[in-house]
């Protein structure tokens, strides 16, 4: 390093410098840095990084960057800056928390003439970036974990199930915190079965085309957002939704699509919509016992923009409180 010109006039005081410290994401791909962080990589008097291991490594060496394999204690990082010289920090991936203390208790001291310290993120987390660690982190489980590498798609069915019950839990008692955990329980659940398909010996298929296939229907079945179309009202937004789904799955009936595994009063209030939307004359059947008023209750509330299962969950959790009270 060259000494400054305050170096070589006594009487005035050496420039303490300048540290920065460079933060990257690993969900990036490496090198792909912004243009800040690669003007302070190339103006800087001494590039440092403690991993050698670390990923932006080959590219900024291939840049033609100079990189020492070094972790210097924070009073040596300060005496590499004296005399106005600039010292880049490129932080490893679980931070430099000895460093960064070390560097706050000397500040706080006031026994050291401080560099400038800046803190320059050079590679950002676009949204959606968290989900590329749980996919790594499912990658892991698969191969690792003795339960769930041997699990199947007809074995992990029922968790799906449970766990959309619980987040519909969830968001009737309005608990955020249980809601943000429900909501990634049924991720995990997405996550988990994309990868057993993965090793499907016929047909697999992995999160990404998962993600492909969702991506183009939103995209198919939105014209009024990605097309020429236009749609002012929810209304209007449900006909275009409606129009295109029917032309892409083509079926025979309105019935073709509904799951008779769900619950009973939400197959006969999906029933009752599909025949509703259709505008087909068919009655409700007729016939003794409870199940045909269930059913008539059904389309009764449909009709009228109720959930009946929503609304029988709502019911049961009033008697539910009112046996507590009883209890207490």
């Amino acid at each position: 390093m060259n000494a400054t010109s305050a170096d070589t006039h006594p009487g005035t005081t050496p420039d303490p410098g300048r540290i920065v410290l460079l933060t990257t994401s690993h969900r990036v791909a490496p090198g792909l840095l912004s243009w800040p962080a690669w003007r302070a990589l190339r103006t800087a008097d001494r590039v440092l990084c403690a991993d050698g291991a670390h990923p932006q490594l080959p590219y900024l060496r291939e840049a033609g960057i100079r990189v020492d394999e070094a972790a210097p204690a924070a009073e040596e990082l300060v005496a590499a800056c004296a005399g106005g010289h600039t010292v880049v920090v490129v932080a490893t991936g679980e931070g430099d928390p000895g460093l960064t203390d070390g560097l706050a208790r000397l500040a706080g001291s006031g026994r050291v003439a401080m560099p400038e310290l800046e803190l320059l993120p050079a590679s950002y987390d676009l949204p959606g970036a968290r989900l590329l660690d749980l996919v790594q982190v499912m990658d892991r489980i698969r191969v690792e974990c003795p339960w769930s590498s041997r699990r199947t798609h007809e074995g992990l069915a029922k968790y799906a199930i449970e766990e959309a019950y619980e987040l519909v839990e969830a968001i009737e008692d309005g608990d955020r915190d249980e809601l943000r955990e429900e909501l990634g329980d049924v991720l995990l659940q997405v996550v988990f079965h994309a990868r057993i398909a993965e090793e499907d010996p016929d047909a697999p298929f992995s999160v990404d085309d998962v993600a492909a296939t969702i991506v183009a229907k939103l995209i198919h079945r939105h014209p009024h957002v990605f097309g020429d179309e236009t749609a002012t009202t929810p209304e209007e937004v449900r006909e275009h939704w409606l129009r295109t789904k029917a032309a892409e799955k083509q079926r025979a009936s309105v019935t073709d699509g509904v799951p008779l595994g769900q619950p009973g009063l939400a197959l006969a209030a999906k029933l009752a919509s599909r025949v509703r939307t259709a505008g087909l004359p068919v009655p409700l059947p007729s016939g003794e016992g409870i199940g045909y008023e269930l059913l008539a209750l059904a389309a009764r509330a449909e009709a009228e923009g109720t959930d009946p299962e929503a609304a029988l969950r709502a019911a049961a959790r009033a008697y539910r409180d009112a046996i507590r009270e009883v209890e207490a």
